[in-house]
């Protein structure tokens, strides 16, 4: 393997054939990666991609990660990429026709959306704390999402943003009222 991180280059390798008019999903760009590099897939690569894992495993990221179920990828990665701005970190699936795991990420927050039957149930209930959730709010707004246009709440704990992904699932965007000037 190269010292060039593959996810990079497969993020990389889609912004760059977007720009052209060929749009790839994240996996079919990691096959790309994993193919020029002589593997036989991405599982594959990844697989043998040790010193990388070592790095992971030199620096832990403390907290809880919330395992969230999916059943429409294509929906999913549109809520989760497309409008709430969590990047995907990577993706696991045994062979093509099994069920996906992915990790996604957005400003330190992990979240692992599953379409494995019995890993999470569909309709559960996260809380993520954010700095500032009048910016989010407006952020998420204004990217015209079509299922959803959030408000802001006012809570006896802090402000709120709740929004509901396509398994059903809510994500409580929190910033606490001891986070909070004025």
């Amino acid at each position: 393997m190269t010292d060039i991180d593959p996810r990079s280059m497969a993020k990389r390798l889609r912004a760059e054939l977007a720009e052209r008019g060929l749009e790839l999903t994240h996996s079919q760009a990691l096959e790309l990666v994993a193919h020029q590099h002589g593997h036989k897939d991405w599982n594959t690569m990844a697989a043998l991609d040790a010193p990388h894992r070592a790095a992971v495993e030199r620096s832990p990221r403390p907290g809880a990660i919330p395992i969230l179920r999916m059943f429409d990828t294509e929906r999913t990665f549109e809520f989760y990429v497309s409008f709430l701005g969590f990047t995907i970190s990577w993706e696991h699936r045994f062979e093509e026709q099994l069920p996906l795991y992915v990790e996604v990420e957005r400003d330190g927050v992990r979240l692992h959306l599953s379409e494995h039957h019995g890993d999470a149930t569909p309709g559960s209930a996260v809380i993520i704390h954010v700095a500032d959730a009048a910016a989010l709010q407006r952020e998420l707004v204004a990217r015209e999402y079509r299922y959803a246009r959030p408000g802001l709440e006012e809570q006896d704990w802090g402000l709120t943003v709740t929004v509901g992904d396509p398994a059903g699932n809510r994500l409580i965007f929190l910033q606490p009222k001891s986070n909070r000037t004025g």
